[in-house]
């Protein structure tokens, strides 16, 4: 089993700047993709990064490249994604996520953080 244990949400005017947490527990990691997804108002899940907890390469969705950063702490079991530049439509419910598959879509994860959230103000 893993548990995941999000944090860092809150409320930033448009062009801020929030630090999302992940804290992870329960077995070893090597082999796991961590990720974040995110979920607006009736809207589905989205991908929005990924990062190989061994190797550490990365993958983003178009949208937040060059103003997202995800990354890892090995010592503390904790992912990070730093987001920057904010955009009223980035606000959504913000998921940690690990799998076994370097997979961008919400089924492909087995398991999940209980959500933060962010919101961005114009």
């Amino acid at each position: 089993q893993v548990q995941l244990v999000e944090s860092g949400g809150g409320l930033v005017q448009a062009g801020g700047s929030l630090r999302l947490s992940c804290a992870a527990s329960g077995r070893t990691f090597s082999g796991v993709y961590m990720a974040w997804f995110r979920q607006a108002p009736g809207k589905e899940r989205k991908f929005v990064a990924r990062i190989r907890w061994s190797s550490g390469s990365t993958a983003y969705v178009d949208s937040v490249k060059g103003r997202f950063t995800i990354s890892k702490d090995n010592a503390k079991n904790t992912v990070f994604l730093q987001m920057n530049a904010l955009k009223p439509e980035d606000t959504a419910v913000y998921y940690c996520a690990a799998s076994q598959a370097a997979v961008v879509t919400a089924p492909g994860y087995n398991y999940w953080g209980q959500g933060t959230q962010v919101t961005v103000s114009s």
